[in-house]
């Protein structure tokens, strides 16, 4: 039966649902974000750790490789040829002013850096005697510049022609391409500008020098054949057969009486010293014939700079061009 009227009114209505002022959810939901938030941190720290371990690695000392140049001319080379190179370092084995090896003898400081090296640079055709216990005594490599030069009577100073530089700098550069393959080509683009220095040093030294082909010189000791026939000059006599043995009475007067006949033949003659040894030989004979000493310079001393070569060639064509203009008249 259907109530009405009053009847109706006195039902009591069922109270509506209240709405939550808290979404039921929302504990579900601040949870997620402190998860999230957790997350975050651990992602950050993470990252924080990665990058940390990986500074530390790669601030780990490299290995370094470690050349050394039995000499001047060959420290000035490889100066070039590895620069900018990571993780090398080169060394000289005979103090910058020793001049040439052929009467040097190693010390214990040597025989040591010879061992504790990893790669050993001589000139080798006969410039250092003490090559083949040095050989004996290297346990690692060893690249001889001048080796497969073509020798003039065994003459070991093939550098002293900007010629034979470039030689022995593409073979010093080519062992190296082989010893330390991971900078081959940095080895090979450092070897080749510096060839680009020594043959634009060799074209500028023959329009200087060219002019005066054939003029007869006489030099301290036998280290310019290379050079004077790169320049088509003609060596009279030396001095001195070995740097530091100074000639007896007979020798020298021998040679003064060489030069005094050349001149009475009408033939100009020009003198040299050089810098790295005593002139007092070359002023006897410039007092008993009238020439002036002026000064070669073999390239075997000079500043540790990487264009010390070049610098000391362009004097040496600069003192070549006042000498034999001076001799001609």
């Amino acid at each position: 039966m259907i109530p009405t009227g009053t009847q109706s009114a006195r039902i009591k209505r069922r109270p509506r649902f209240r709405r939550y002022e808290i979404s039921p959810y929302q504990p579900f939901k601040d949870r997620l974000q402190e998860c999230s938030h957790v997350s975050k941190k651990m992602t950050a720290a993470l990252a924080a750790f990665c990058l940390a371990a990986l500074t530390a690695f790669s601030a780990q000392p490299q290995k370094v490789l470690k050349i050394t140049a039995t000499f001047h001319p060959l420290y000035i080379m490889l100066e070039n040829i590895t620069e900018n190179v990571p993780g090398v370092e080169i060394a000289m084995l005979a103090p910058a002013n020793t001049g040439c090896l052929h009467d040097y003898e190693l010390t214990t400081r040597d025989m040591k850096a010879i061992t504790n090296c990893d790669i050993l640079v001589a000139n080798g055709a006969g410039m250092e005697n003490f090559l083949q216990k040095a050989l004996s005594m290297k346990k690692g490599a060893v690249i001889v510049a001048a080796d497969g030069f073509p020798l003039t009577e065994n003459n070991p100073h093939v550098w002293v022609s900007p010629t034979g530089a470039v030689y022995e700098v593409q073979n010093i550069a080519a062992g190296l391409e082989k010893l330390d393959t991971a900078h081959a080509a940095l080895y090979k683009q450092n070897a080749d500008t510096y060839v680009s220095k020594l043959q634009q040093l060799s074209s500028d030294m023959h329009a200087a020098l060219d002019g005066f082909a054939g003029s007869r010189i006489v030099t301290f000791h036998e280290a310019f054949p290379y050079f004077a026939s790169e320049f088509h000059l003609s060596i009279a006599s030396v001095i001195e057969r070995e740097p530091g043995t100074i000639p007896n009475a007979r020798e020298l007067a021998d040679l003064i009486a060489q030069i005094k006949q050349a001149q009475k033949d009408g033939s100009s003659i020009s003198l040299f010293a050089e810098p790295q040894y005593s002139s007092s030989a070359a002023g006897v004979i410039a007092r008993e014939t009238g020439l002036t000493v002026y000064e070669l310079d073999p390239c075997v001393t000079g500043p540790l700079d990487k264009d010390s070569y070049i610098t000391s060639m362009r004097q040496n064509m600069t003192v070549l061009q006042k000498a034999l203009s001076r001799a001609g008249k």
